[in-house]
């Protein structure tokens, strides 16, 4: 089987990397934006199975399907579930959110194998994929309902420091020091905050940009964000969105 990686960020490419090798699967090529690997597309035979990030340093790996047909199979890889996932099913597509675990990536490695065996190569339908991600006016939500007692909370978003996850229930915490619990998953959570002022920092924690009081380096090349008053667990950036949250924070 030969397999592509395009990854940005090289550790992230060997370390994936390292996890083929446990399966026998020796990548061909690393490729680390989208002008190196539209040039290394148009020079060399395309791989069975691409392993693809979906933001470059250069761009969104999309555009690299604009410039050259690509034939090979392909395994999404992304630390951000903000991105119609579902859409990455379809075709025989699959998809590993960051850190990939090794039994998922097994999983998909065998997928791949199942499909191979009764599909042809062309199995990428660009078109509707790009139509599932694209960019589309949203209505976010203004206002989130508790249920306390018998009584329903109304609560503005603009009240709310951040929305966390603890034995698996999810938490709002206000600007007023208060917690309340509502039904949304962190996940759920994702497709109906405004994406410029919340931003999920790690699998725990989504927090309001306009409720950060310090943000501190940490160990492991992650960031500590401090809020103005929430004080209930750290807050750690996780190493693979520090740089979409550096991005986030500027924008």
């Amino acid at each position: 089987m030969k397999v592509v990686i395009i990854e940005d960020e090289k550790p992230a490419a060997r370390r994936l990397s390292r996890m083929l090798n446990e399966f026998g699967i020796e990548p061909i090529a690393m490729l680390h934006s989208v002008e190196e690997s539209i040039n290394w597309f148009l020079n060399n035979e395309h791989p069975d199975l691409l392993f693809l990030d979906i933001q470059l340093s250069d761009g969104l790996s999309f555009e690299i399907f604009e410039e050259v047909d690509i034939k090979s199979a392909i395994i999404f890889t992304t630390a951000y579930d903000e991105y119609a996932l579902k859409a990455f099913k379809l075709n025989s597509i699959d998809y590993l959110l960051k850190p990939i675990d090794n039994d998922e990536l097994e999983n998909a490695i065998n997928q791949y194998k199942a499909l191979h065996s009764n599909t042809s190569k062309d199995v990428l339908n660009m078109d509707q994929i790009q139509q599932l991600i694209a960019p589309t006016k949203k209505n976010y939500k203004t206002r989130f309902t508790a249920k306390i007692g018998p009584h329903l909370k109304m609560i503005a978003v603009d009240a709310i420091e951040c929305f966390y996850s603890e034995n698996k229930a999810t938490n709002i915490y206000t600007i007023d020091n208060r917690t309340y619990l509502i039904e949304d998953t962190l996940e759920q959570l994702e497709e109906k905050l405004q994406p410029s002022t919340f931003f999920r920092v790690n699998r725990q924690h989504f927090i309001n940009i306009n409720a950060i009081k310090d943000i501190v380096s940490y160990s492991n090349s992650r960031l500590k964000v401090v809020l103005n008053s929430f004080k209930d667990s750290e807050i750690i950036v996780s190493r693979e969105r520090v740089k979409d949250f550096k991005t986030w924070i500027d924008s």
